[in-house]
């Protein structure tokens, strides 16, 4: 029993540390008016309080996987615990654009570093199936759940309080998660004698994902057809291109080529990215819908993505679990990303004068159940298949596709609403009215992303046998995974 709890008291920990992370992706959005005008933003330059974050985030995910392979999944997660809290503090007490946006970086750094290798942790901490989908069940939640509880938190700081604290609340929690990490986690195996760490595979990787997000991130402003876009996405997709080669001839390769011949490590992953491709921009979007069109403030909007928030909470941590030792990966998978295309259809019909009730209430209930039941599939397929020494790796892959498709999809949705949105106001169409119709073009979209996510994981997954064991040593287990059948 000691054993059982320590076990789940790791969880709890590593849950902490990378909702932290997960929350600064999206507690920031609903706070930039107001960092704008405290420290003198320009329009342009105000997008780099974002940029800064995902650039170092998204770049480093991959190089930080393979360290807590080589030094130690406990090691690089503490490290990074720290960098980002002391990283917080700077935010939070930034007198000037210039530091905001730096301490902004050193931020995706340490949340690049705790992200990467939390799930292999947890999939270090729990082989029995009926525990390891359960213990998936939270961190999926945390994962999936975080993009709507940063909406509300970031609504209430800025609301309640000011911008400042939507950064200096990390600061008791990142301590606490430290002082708890260094105590319930299990210490770090040694890595083998000849292991060594692939520096020149590591720097192209890093490069090219750090282009790759810049160029991402700035298509919309720059244009998709600009020269700036086409060199960064195209040096990129050399880099890349180098990459492969590289790893293909070196004897201890960065990322090994042989774990995306892996059939459910390689689906898991387009799986991943359009899922989060649809995620973000549901996050993103229905947060603008909630302010732009119907007129709700920080507060306000914050408030409204509490049903998604409870309904996913329970899902994830009551509901997914059962599903998956029932009936397997697929399944669940498969129901999960319909019911979160539905919802995202039915936000494609939102009106102008839309109430809350009839009109954002259902959708939002849909995405917390599809959300809540999907994402712990969707990790054990990642996941499955990877051997223990290179768990590390598989994290900072599976966390680098949601990543990258969370990133290229907002992108893309946000690029498709605004030029829907300009084609309705050249027709003379009001301005709110060209607004929402480019809200809506945007998640028609983005529920076709979702299906297709459904289609691919629910027919091309072939994923291990979910088997409960035949002892039920932990009657708490046993309790939450029903008999499979």
């Amino acid at each position: 029993m000691t054993d059982h709890r320590s076990r789940w008291l790791a969880l709890y920990v590593l849950c902490l540390g990378d909702l932290m992370i997960v929350l600064d992706s999206s507690i920031v959005n609903v706070a930039l008016p107001s960092i704008q005008s405290d420290l003198g933003f320009s329009q342009s330059a105000l997008a780099w309080v974002v940029n800064a974050y995902l650039l170092t985030f998204g770049g480093f995910l991959l190089l930080s996987g393979r360290l807590g392979d080589l030094l130690g999944n406990k090691r690089v997660f503490q490290t990074g615990v720290v960098s980002f809290t002391v990283a917080s503090i700077a935010c939070g007490l930034a007198p000037s654009s210039g530091l905001l946006v730096a301490g902004r970086a050193i931020q995706g750094l340490g949340g690049a570093a705790v992200s990467a290798v939390a799930l292999a942790l947890i999939m270090g901490l729990f082989s029995d199936p009926a525990e390891r989908a359960k213990a998936m069940g939270f961190f999926g939640f945390v994962m999936s759940g975080g993009g709507a509880v940063g909406v509300l938190l970031g609504g209430v700081l800025t609301g309640l309080f000011s911008w400042h604290w939507i950064f200096l609340v990390n600061v008791p929690v990142g301590i606490g998660v430290w002082i708890a990490a260094r105590r319930v986690l299990p210490a770090d195996e040694a890595a083998p004698q000849a292991a060594r760490l692939d520096v020149p595979g590591a720097v192209l990787v890093t490069s090219a994902l750090m282009l790759s997000v810049y160029g991402i991130v700035g298509g919309n402003e720059a244009g998709w057809t600009s020269a700036r876009t086409g060199v960064l996405l195209g040096a990129s997709v050399l880099l890349l291109a180098v990459f492969v080669a590289w790893e293909a001839r070196v004897d201890q390769p960065l990322v090994p080529l042989r774990l995306f011949s892996l059939r459910n490590v390689a689906i898991s992953q387009v799986v991943g990215v359009l899922w989060a491709a649809a995620m973000f921009a549901w996050f993103f979007l229905a947060a603008l819908y909630l302010q732009q069109v119907l007129g709700y403030s920080a507060l306000e909007v914050g408030l409204a993505f509490v049903p998604t928030s409870v309904v996913m909470a329970f899902c994830s941590l009551r509901v997914s679990d059962r599903l998956v030792m029932r009936f397997g990966i697929r399944r669940p998978l498969a129901a999960g990303l319909l019911l979160a295309a539905a919802s995202l259809a039915l936000f494609s019909r939102a009106p102008v004068d839309g109430s809350f009730v009839t009109d954002v209430l259902p959708s939002m209930l849909l995405l917390g159940v599809g959300a809540g039941i999907a994402f712990n599939p969707v990790l054990l397929a990642a996941m499955g298949d990877v051997e223990p020494h290179e768990a590390g790796l598989a994290s900072g892959v599976v966390n680098t596709s949601f990543m990258m498709g969370g990133a290229l999809g907002l992108a893309v949705l946000v690029a498709l609403s605004e030029s829907r949105t300009t084609s309705l106001l050249a027709d003379g169409s009001g301005p709110v009215e060209a607004l929402n119709g480019g809200f809506r073009a945007a998640f028609a979209v983005g529920a076709v992303f979702a299906l297709l996510a459904a289609v691919v994981g629910g027919t091309l997954l072939r994923p291990k046998p979910m088997a409960m064991p035949e002892t039920d040593a932990e009657p708490m287990v046993a309790d939450a995974c029903p008999d499979p059948v």
